[in-house]
């Protein structure tokens, strides 16, 4: 188990260059360790970002949304407890990719991230507040469960969601938050739709079976 070092001298560097950076060194692997400790006093929002956003470029691929998910849920739960440091167990942080498959990765999402970064700025402070973030991390526990759930495409939504609360809190931007909740709002009325439709279709399914009896 380990708390991960923050290093406040990277907060100068906006979020899409410290990515990039990070890409861009020599060693093959990039071990999680380095992308926490390259965030900086950002790290709970900024890894919110990160592996919302890594799960919408990869989580089509099986298995991807679980072990993404992990990390994902300690973050929020932490948000809930109001850590001042973020925390990882050793083995999370020892856990590696191929630092090209990372700068790949990246490089799909890097151009609209800039445009986005250009907009945000520090905004409606009381959507950052510390109430805020514990309702923040409530609500990225439930996306997450979701998240980690073996549905075809069902991570889309949920990792959007989680990338745009983790990128409000890190620049501070209410707005961006607000739009955070307005997609969880409205996730939340299309799962409930389905389940209803679904539960119908099995309930009216259910009726037609035991009829033949």
């Amino acid at each position: 188990m380990a708390v991960v070092p923050l290093d406040p001298e990277t907060d100068t560097r906006t979020f899409s260059e410290v990515i990039e950076d990070i890409g861009a060194r020599d060693e093959p692997k990039l071990y999680l360790s380095e992308l926490i400790h390259g965030f900086g006093e950002r790290g709970f929002g900024a890894m919110l970002l990160f592996f919302g956003l890594v799960s919408v470029v990869i989580g089509a691929v099986p298995g991807t949304t679980t072990v993404l998910g992990a990390p994902i849920l300690l973050i929020a739960i932490q948000l809930v407890f109001r850590r001042d440091q973020l925390w990882m167990p050793s083995w999370i942080l020892k856990r590696s990719i191929d630092r090209a498959t990372y700068r790949n990765a990246i490089g799909k999402i890097m151009k609209p991230l800039r445009k986005v970064e250009r907009l945000s700025r520090p905004r409606l402070s009381i959507m950052s507040s510390d109430a805020s973030e514990m309702l923040i991390g409530l609500a990225c526990i439930v996306l997450c469960l979701i998240l980690m759930l073996p549905i075809t495409g069902g991570n889309l939504f949920p990792s959007l969601i989680v990338a745009a609360f983790g990128f409000g809190l890190m620049q501070r931007d209410g707005a961006i938050i607000i739009a955070g909740w307005v997609g969880t709002a409205g996730f939340g009325v299309f799962v409930w739709l389905a389940w209803e439709l679904i539960s119908r279709v099995v309930l009216a399914t259910w009726t037609w079976a035991t009829s033949l009896f």
